[in-house]
């Protein structure tokens, strides 16, 4: 009822704007983030070294809250090393840097299939100067190399890498995931790495309920919330002057905004209609789950981090090339202490053994699609050494 009364609402927004001299059409016409956008379009004809056109590529992966934590220093045209920018942790919701980890593991993966794609094998050492404990440091996270090879045969998933999306949008409740679309994803796999799903019957409709309490209690812990709507980049202006963090772009979110019905700090208040609205969103995700997949590892050693990274960036690139949405809903794998209970009963349901961890867990199912998130263009995650 809640969504329902904010669309509403939303549906008079094209009168308010035209009376306070805001052509409507044009308003629409003009609302997306276009130069925030183009990295999706310049990958792979921006640059002519081998380097950087794997790189713009690899920019592309996906990562958690958007912060595209990566920095990577250019030795030469086939040589560079991938280190952390450490102002784009998450401290409050990945105390331990796992989730950031797993994120560079998926840049890692991109960049290797888009090198293999330009004819280049690409050699990746990890964590060459040992691998950080507790928090990330500036120690390398993988020093990168290039080196053509005629005999590289590039991978059939790399076809999806520019049509991948996060895909938040409610799932089609009429449309079920078949045993071979989750068969192919499972297959998806690496060394150290396993991956399992659900697609039906009482383990899917935990895992709905437990998302869905995940999210609500990371919501409505203060700190945690905050620090998710910091990064809340509120229409078009906003999402090109910092096109990271978590996107609220549209006309219609715009249109809002303009009228004084969305902003961060209603976003922030557990009393305002807006707060609410984004809660009836998340419950809407997970209640329309068609089905779970989830990524595992012996350990939670950052190695392991990386690999489970790699692993889910095949995974959405499978996701994608079967015509599915996926989402990540990981909240219930997160390490601050409110999660605690959640945690216990993701590794109660979805774990073999006492050494198992749980990396990523995500919905699927079938959505209407989604445009791209924005990225910061590849020229300021670079410095030459």
């Amino acid at each position: 009822m809640r969504r329902r009364q904010f669309l509403k609402i939303a549906g008079t927004s094209g009168v308010i704007l035209a009376a306070t001299g805001i052509g409507a059409g044009a308003f629409i016409a003009t609302r997306s983030p276009t130069r925030a956008m183009a990295p999706w379009n310049q990958a792979g004809s921006l640059y002519q070294d081998p380097m950087r056109n794997a790189l713009s590529y690899a920019v592309l992966a996906p990562n958690p809250h958007n912060r595209q934590p990566w920095m990577v220093e250019l030795k030469s045209e086939s040589e560079a090393v991938l280190r952390c920018d450490l102002e784009r942790l998450l401290p409050a919701t990945d105390p331990f840097d796992r989730q950031i980890v797993i994120g560079l593991g998926c840049f890692i993966e991109l960049f290797s299939l888009a090198a293999n794609h330009l004819g280049f094998r690409a050699d990746v050492d990890v964590f060459p100067d040992g691998a950080p404990e507790d928090r990330l440091d500036q120690r390398p996270i993988a020093a990168l190399r290039l080196t053509a090879d005629t005999g590289t045969v590039p991978d059939p998933l790399f076809a999806f890498a520019l049509n991948r999306r996060t895909n938040r949008n409610a799932y089609d409740l009429g449309r079920p995931v078949s045993d071979q679309h989750l068969s192919a994803i499972k297959k998806i796999a690496g060394p150290g790495v396993l991956v399992d799903g659900v697609n039906r019957g009482p383990l899917l409709e935990k895992l709905r309920e437990l998302t869905r309490l995940a999210m609500r209690g990371e919501f409505n812990h203060p700190t945690a919330h905050q620090e998710s709507v910091g990064l809340m980049r509120i229409g078009k202006a906003e999402i090109e002057a910092s096109p990271d963090g978590i996107y609220l772009g549209g006309p219609l979110l715009e249109g809002l905004s303009l009228l004084g019905m969305i902003s961060r700090d209603q976003l922030a208040d557990p009393a305002s209609d807006a707060f609410r609205f984004g809660l009836d969103m998340a419950d809407e995700q997970s209640n329309t789950a068609m089905g779970f997949v989830w990524i595992s590892t012996r350990g939670n050693a950052r190695n392991a981090q990386l690999a489970a990274g790699r692993a889910y960036m095949r995974q959405a690139l499978q996701v994608e090339a079967s015509g599915l949405a996926m989402q990540p809903l990981s909240q219930a794998l997160q390490e601050y202490a409110a999660m605690q209970p959640y945690y216990d009963e993701a590794h109660g349901l979805l774990t073999r053994g006492p050494d198992e961890r749980v990396q990523m867990l995500a919905r699927i199912g079938f959505a209407d699609a989604v445009k791209p998130a924005p990225r910061w263009p590849l020229s300021t995650r670079i410095k030459t050494a």
